[in-house]
């Protein structure tokens, strides 16, 4: 055979790129077939104000302790990382206050990987997380990941929550974990303290309470937290990507009863959170104070821009976090696609006809309000075209 002569090239062809495989000739989870990627875009333009970051970067001080801590940290980076994170959930205790210790408190990458340990712990098969829509649009992907049953109800008209509301909903699909996300994303309403109060006294599940953007509040102390020493089934969810501008360091965090933090530490992958994380974190939280001071002045933002959004005639949902939806719009795709055509990114999401954006530097909010209004004669709101169909 010519394949077995001396100096054949006996090297298998090259492939087709033509016949490579597909995904959908993978044998994909039924639940995922058509699904995409979440994500908001991720573009290059002058004015990003649709993912809710904090437009304010660590000072020049803060960033070099943090290179220090790195380089510190790259002495052992061929050890594990301390996989219970014991230092940085005792900062996060601190921060928190209430009376919380290390033992009170859990640390993941990101919100999204506190609350996929929750469901890992107290979800999947044949259990049911409940929430309340319009609300945060991972929430479904985090149950469909952990194969929990997901449902919803909706919000009152004004997008908040009362006792009986939650209570009713527990009663008619007596779920195992009730999330509230108070300020809610995406229409910055919040849940009375004394409503999650009444909640916890009420319905036996576990109660999650997502305060991701909680330092944006007008009062940012009546937290949820403050139940934690009544009720061992009530867990807050936290974050450092918010308020602490610190998205791109990935720290999320919760706190609740000890015996929740073990569960999440039973179904967490083994040193899930790397030394460089956790050291950055820790610097970040000893200089809390300088972290977050910005943040006074991107609540200002929000309400200046829901007082100016107003003014012109929008539709805007009070809103007590770092942004706001408005509208109602006739076509907001393409409202929002002018907008990005003059270089302003914000996001479309929530209830139809709304657009969401988030509050960003004087600059920045002035490059808004610029290009909104000379995209408005265009893509008028209900008030000034025809009503928006049911």
């Amino acid at each position: 055979m010519t394949g077995d002569r001396p100096g054949a090239d006996t090297r298998p062809a090259a492939v087709d790129p033509g016949r490579r495989i597909t995904l959908a000739q993978l044998p994909l989870r039924p639940e995922l077939v058509g699904e995409e990627p979440y994500g908001a875009p991720q573009l290059q333009v002058p004015v990003a104000l649709n993912v809710n970051e904090n437009p304010y970067p660590p000072s020049t001080r803060i960033r070099l302790q943090m290179a220090e801590a790195m380089l510190e940290v790259a002495r052992t980076v061929n050890r594990y990382p301390d996989r219970e994170a014991l230092g940085l959930r005792g900062d996060l205790a601190s921060y928190l206050g209430f009376g919380l210790s290390a033992d009170n408190v859990w640390a993941a990458n990101g919100s999204n990987e506190v609350m996929t340990h929750l469901l890992q712990a107290f979800g999947g098969p044949g259990r049911l997380l409940l929430a309340f829509t319009p609300t945060y649009s991972m929430y479904p992907e985090y149950a469909r990941n952990t194969h929990t049953g997901y449902v919803t109800v909706p919000r009152r008209d004004d997008f908040t929550l009362d006792a009986d509301l939650i209570v009713g909903a527990v009663a008619e699909h007596r779920p195992d974990i009730v999330l509230i996300c108070t300020p809610n994303n995406p229409t910055g309403t919040r849940t009375p303290v004394s409503v999650i109060a009444e909640v916890c006294e009420r319905v036996d599940c576990l109660v999650v309470v997502d305060e991701a953007y909680q330092e944006f509040a007008e009062v940012p102390e009546d937290s949820a937290l403050a139940l934690l020493p009544r009720f061992g089934k009530l867990v807050v969810s936290r974050t450092m990507s918010k308020a602490f501008a610190l998205a791109g360091g990935r720290v999320g965090y919760l706190a609740a009863a000890p015996a929740i933090v073990d569960a999440c530490r039973i179904v967490r992958l083994p040193y899930h959170l790397s030394a460089q994380t956790q050291a950055m974190a820790r610097v970040a939280l000893a200089h809390s104070r300088e972290m977050l001071a910005q943040v006074d002045k991107l609540r200002d933002q929000c309400q200046q821009v829901q007082v100016w959004l107003k003014a012109h005639g929008f539709e805007v949902v009070p809103s007590q976090s770092n942004f706001c939806l408005f509208g109602r719009f006739l076509d907001r795709h393409a409202a929002w696609q002018a907008l990005l055509d003059r270089g302003v990114l914000i996001r479309e999401v929530g209830p139809a006809g709304f657009l969401r954006v988030s509050a960003g530097t004087p600059a920045e909010m002035a490059a808004f309000r610029d290009a909104l209004t000379a995209i408005r004669p265009d893509h008028p709101v209900a008030a000034f075209g025809e009503p928006i169909p049911a």
